[in-house]
């Protein structure tokens, strides 16, 4: 009894991980119990679908009638949706299910930030109430079995939400027909490995698969094996060890820490969520493809990126594809500013006083909207790019604010746009000019750093010292007309200083990350600003050998994970495609060994997947 109590009981110390051996044991179970029904399509997906409800129990307990009531609630509204007739009919069944998803994520990830909204602006001392949790206690006759207090975030309900808000807006589109039968729909929605951190999968991508027969060739099934163990290396040899044994000593307290340790912290912690996030999906794309199914492509050598903007066509596909879908052409694209922009801007200024408390920023936020807004007017020529611009930064703000209500995330968010927007100008200047812009904005630095001295005019300042003299070299190849022979060379460059950017932009993103939204501002705010002091400050640079030989596995690691990124696609692709051709027996030896050598960095603690808190 004890045994099936483990087996079946949720446990929140506990979670299905798929690092974790309780996870494979399950999936062992599940994959030989699908063998029997694999070719019978409606069992088939019908046993998938209660079986990933089972690993949602695991994996959050009772969040999974949420799940339930989300799946239930899409499936027949968008029913409702197919077979109205009149336009209006449609469009309130439409807005009926956006609306209920908004309100149930909102609830759950924006009760703080509300809370801290309403105090801000009427002085109220707002608490979070728990209305789930008091719903149960009453069933249960309890009052104190579950806490009313405190609001948990159910795991993966970002991705989900976003999934199902896809489905109802292409059925409303008329760009897919709504499932018939409410246990595919389930399985579309639930289906276990890519439930709780994705990827986003488009209805017109998977639906067709839930009809097609079971298919896997000898082929795919290596492709399939390289793909855990190409995520579980990702997660726990890259991602896990340098985290435990560096980077979160680091940013649990940065001023132990000296500002190269600080420096090299960062730019792990960039490889640390790449490794964690691409890893994940790895896994998850070789669980479904073991099944017969096959999942969207969430990562495309994202350190690769020349710039900000290709930056976000390689990092977190789905998501990137779902905002700019369902998002960014609403509000206008490239064509038009729509209601939904003005409304964002004001929306986002009430957001910067809420969250600064400061009244000064939000006029600042709503001061640059009109000053972009009455240069639109005046410029006809220019306003399609001003529009284009202004609702790519809205839709980068909105996507910081995905991730979590905190203006810790909104700064990345914002700063991520205004990269994008930056490149866009850069890209359509001469270079007499940027080499103009560049001196200017290096000399004003110098003039801060001479005169206003603070580590954050420090760092920008060797920052642009860099950028200066990779320009002026780039912009005197460009007189003597000798570019060609060094386009490689300026490809390296642009992805070295978009790395730079992106890397920087994480400090806020990794700030508020792992914490309770009760404390995520202030806790947030003080991590980055006592990094930037410290990397921005005096170096002893006589340690720094020291250093490097204490944590020269985790600095090795680093650097060996960022050659293996960087190394050319078609090469990846030969030894993935070489290993899945490999005889059966010979995977199964490599397969032992490579586990073997990996759960030698297993920590104590398996570490949870980063996203799972999104």
């Amino acid at each position: 009894m004890e045994f099936l109590k483990s087996v079946f009981a949720f446990d929140e110390n506990s979670p299905l991980l798929f690092t974790q051996f309780y996870f494979w044991a399950f999936f062992a179970v599940v994959y030989a119990l699908f063998s029997l029904l694999h070719s019978r399509r409606l069992l088939r997906n019908a046993f998938l679908f209660f079986v990933s409800l089972f690993f949602y129990y695991k994996t959050s307990g009772l969040f999974v009638l949420l799940l339930v009531f989300v799946t239930c609630s899409d499936f027949f509204l968008a029913r409702a949706i197919y077979r109205s007739r009149q336009e209006w009919r449609r469009k309130l069944f439409l807005c009926l299910s956006v609306t209920v998803d908004l309100l149930l994520l909102c609830y759950f990830k924006y009760s703080y930030f509300f809370a801290d909204m309403l105090h801000g602006l009427f002085g109220w001392d707002v608490h979070v109430f728990n209305v789930f949790a008091w719903a149960g206690n009453a069933l249960a006759g309890d009052a104190g079995r579950f806490s009313v207090d405190r609001i948990v975030l159910p795991v993966g309900i970002s991705f989900y939400t976003f999934q199902v808000i896809s489905y109802t807006m292409d059925v409303y589109r008329r760009q897919v027909r709504p499932v018939d039968n409410i246990l595919d729909f389930g399985f579309y929605v639930s289906f276990f490995p890519q439930l709780v951190a994705g990827p986003i999968v488009r209805a017109s991508q998977f639906i067709p698969q839930l009809y097609r027969p079971f298919r896997l060739s000898r082929r795919q099934f290596g492709l399939a094996v390289f793909w855990v163990l190409n995520g579980l290396a990702k997660k726990i040899v890259l991602s896990d060890y340098i985290a435990v044994n560096f980077i979160d000593r680091v940013f649990e307290n940065p001023l132990l820490f000296s500002g190269f340790e600080n420096l090299v912290a960062l730019f792990g912690y960039s490889l640390q969520v790449y490794a964690d996030f691409s890893g994940y999906t790895d896994i998850a794309i070789g669980v479904a493809m073991l099944m017969g199914f096959y999942l969207p492509k969430n990562f495309n050598s994202p350190y690769k990126a020349t710039n900000a903007a290709n930056f976000w066509k390689r990092w977190h596909i789905s998501l990137s594809q779902w905002l700019q879908n369902y998002l960014y052409i609403p509000l206008g694209g490239n064509r038009r500013a729509s209601f939904g922009t003005y409304f964002w801007i004001v929306l986002i200024a009430l957001i910067a006083l809420i969250l600064t408390g400061s009244l000064y920023a939000s006029l600042a936020v709503a001061g640059v909207a009109v000053l972009v807004g009455l240069v639109a007017w005046l410029r006809p020529a220019r306003r399609i790019k001003i529009i284009t611009n202004l609702n790519a930064f809205i839709t980068m703000l909105l996507g910081g604010l995905w991730h979590g209500a905190s203006w810790n995330f909104m700064i990345w968010g914002g700063l991520n746009g205004v990269g994008m927007i930056v490149y866009k100008f850069w890209r359509d200047m001469g270079w007499t000019a940027r080499m103009v812009l560049v001196l200017l904005v290096t000399g004003g630095l110098w003039a801060l750093v001479r005169y206003v001295p603070m580590p954050v005019f420090n760092l920008l300042f060797v920052w642009m010292l860099i950028i200066a003299s990779g320009t002026l070299v780039r912009y005197l190849y460009h007189l003597t007309r000798c570019s060609r022979p060094f386009e490689q060379l300026g490809r390296a460059w642009a992805i070295v200083q978009t790395f730079v950017f992106i890397t920087f932009t994480r400090l806020f993103f990794r700030s508020g990350s792992n914490l309770d939204p009760a404390v995520a501002n202030e806790v947030a705010w003080n991590t980055a600003k006592n990094m930037v002091a410290r990397i921005g400050g005096q170096w002893n640079t006589a340690v720094i050998p020291q250093i490097l030989w204490e944590y020269r596995n985790v600095f090795f690691l680093i650097v060996a994970g960022m050659i293996i990124h960087w190394l050319p696609d078609s090469f990846k692709r030969w030894y993935r495609i070489n290993f899945a051709m490999l005889p059966v027996p010979v995977i199964a030896l490599l397969t032992v060994l490579v586990v073997f050598v990996v759960y030698q960095f297993v920590t104590a603690d398996l570490q949870a997947f980063i996203y799972f808190q999104f």
